[in-house]
């Protein structure tokens, strides 16, 4: 990942002032009793400190050798810190000839692979360390560059886990910012072609009639399909739209007005509103002449559902839907009323003599 590009370059900082501080404690020691060896030891940490900062920056997927490789050179050059040193070991406060050096494998183990791989790289290191202290009869056994590796091998290795989520995660915005950038650019282009094209289509297509209603109707139908799709909303098993049922009664004569965003409706409810909705239609076609207006508005949200439709004609007498429902015509009883509180909804007709009729259809949240 990117992120881990800075740990890298940090890491080699670190490689190259520890191999430094390594070569002074060795020229003031005097190379200890045995300065060619030492100094072999030296050069083959300048050696490792050149390839390690270069394999590591390469960002090659396989790079469990190499970590491999880099632990077993940073223990060995500590292994061999007593044979180099010989009596000067013995002297307490006497570091090991590869000093602090010896971390850097414990930080490429835990940027590479977390907490955790840093935790056992520490440990490796740790054991080896304490093993030259046991063999130069320390008393006590210092454990503080012990302690010191752990917790840079913890921390180090949290850090880097955190970089690593904080880097996907802002990826992933990025790429959903992006398609959601491109949805957006979807939607302009389709709702000023497609869906107006779709939208005059089963507008004529309910004027013609005939044949031409039937592809007007399919129109209708993919007009609110293709909507749900470029608006992003996932699809809702079991749910029916119920813009599209009702822009069916849609006509020169009815007016059908409709939120933006579809309702998720229960195929049930939606079917029955809509079926309330064209029996209230019937009944302005039948009794208002077929040149009556009807305006059909739907309203939903985080409230009930309404429906009304309102027409222009000259409204119900008192008493005339009762008079209905005795003489056996139950239009407004079963069709409109009884399929409505089947499923919890209420029905109200307000009319006017002169004035109109408005149905209100409500269904509760």
């Amino acid at each position: 990942m990117a992120l881990e590009g800075p740990f890298w370059r940090a890491i080699a900082v670190f490689r190259i002032a520890s191999l430094v501080y390594a070569a002074a404690l060795m020229a003031q020691a005097g190379g200890y009793e045995r300065p060619v060896l030492g100094w072999l030891v030296i050069g083959v940490m300048a050696l490792w400190t050149a390839v390690a900062t270069f394999a590591y920056s390469a960002r090659s997927p396989r790079r469990r050798p190499l970590l491999a490789a880099d632990l077993a050179i940073a223990m060995a050059c500590l292994l061999v810190s007593p044979y180099v040193e010989g009596a000067a070991q013995s002297v307490r406060g006497t570091m090991a000839v590869p000093a602090t050096w010896v971390a850097g494998p414990v930080l490429a183990w835990a940027v590479h692979g977390g907490r955790r791989l840093g935790a056992v790289a520490a440990a490796a290191v740790a054991a080896a360390d304490l093993w030259v202290r046991v063999r130069a009869h320390e008393s006590p056994i210092l454990i503080n560059g012990a302690v010191l590796l752990f917790m840079a091998g913890v921390v180090v290795g949290h850090v880097a886990r955190l970089a690593a989520q904080a880097e996907e995660r802002l990826q992933r915005a990025t790429r959903m910012e992006a398609a959601q950038r491109e949805r957006d650019r979807l939607a302009r282009d389709i709702h000023d072609s497609v869906l107006q094209v779709l939208a005059m289509v089963h507008r004529r297509g309910r004027q013609i009639g005939g044949e031409a209603a039937e592809l007007g109707r399919l129109a209708g139908e993919q007009e609110a399909a293709l909507r749900d799709l470029i608006s992003g909303r996932p699809p809702d098993e079991g749910a029916t739209d119920l813009r599209s049922l009702l822009l069916r009664h849609a006509s020169p004569q009815v007016t059908v007005s409709t939120p933006a965003t579809p309702p998720a409706l229960p195929a049930a409810v939606a079917e029955a509103a809509a079926a309330a909705v064209g029996a209230a239609l019937d009944n302005v076609r039948a009794h208002c002449g077929p040149g009556a207006r009807a305006w059909v508005l739907a309203e939903w949200g985080d409230g009930p559902l309404i429906l009304s439709v309102r027409d222009d004609g000259p409204g119900i007498p008192d008493g005339r839907l009762d008079e209905a429902a005795a003489g056996g015509r139950l239009g407004v009883a079963r069709s409109i009323r009884g399929r409505v509180a089947e499923l919890g909804g209420q029905v109200s007709i307000v009319s006017v003599p002169g004035q109109g009729t408005e149905v209100e259809i409500t269904f509760p949240a």
